[in-house]
């Protein structure tokens, strides 16, 4: 992940690396996030996590379909599920109310690290009959709010080459292409 709108990246920037595959009719997402102060104070599902510490977000859109879809995933593995009607349409998101996607997450203090895998079937993407992955093209984005105490604000950064710090902005997004 970078800070692709800053010229150099905040002091507090700390590197983050996510890898993506597919198996049947799931994408596969782990991340390593290095982070100096590892929280979150959410407690249960679709509590907007982004604003209660730090949270991996994964934003998939699915080939032929407008909507998209917004995960958060914290330290603790609580999650937040949010479907997006089209790209022009942020602000009329609709939460995703049971378990869309499956995630484990686990810490290491010590270390200064945490990891995220989550498993997303393709059903919860996109919302018309889920079509073999294979051959499939989808885009994609994965960012991150990294909070340290007792700063107010969190350092962002995304996978994406966002030239201003608005992570909804598809034409900066990567292509996944699903093949074998």
């Amino acid at each position: 992940m970078g800070q692709a709108w800053l010229q150099e990246p905040e002091t507090s920037f700390a590197p983050a690396t996510v890898w993506t595959g597919w198996r049947g009719e799931s994408v596969l997402v782990f991340a390593e996030l290095v982070d100096r102060d590892i929280y979150n104070t959410a407690t249960e599902l679709n509590q907007r996590a982004f604003l209660m510490g730090d949270v991996l977000e994964i934003f998939l859109r699915a080939e032929g379909c407008e909507s998209y879809v917004e995960f958060h995933v914290t330290p603790d593995n609580q999650q937040f599920q949010l479907r997006i009607p089209a790209a022009d349409q942020q602000h009329d998101g609709q939460l995703i109310p049971g378990p869309a996607f499956t995630s484990t997450a686990w810490v290491d203090q010590r270390a200064g690290r945490w990891w995220v895998y989550a498993e997303i079937p393709v059903a919860s993407v996109c919302d018309r009959a889920a079509r073999p992955l294979c051959g499939q093209q989808w885009l994609f984005s994965y960012s991150r709010y990294d909070y340290t105490r007792p700063e107010p604000k969190p350092v962002i950064s995304s996978t994406s080459p966002h030239r201003v710090p608005s992570f909804h902005r598809q034409a900066e997004w990567g292509t996944l292409r699903f093949q074998h």
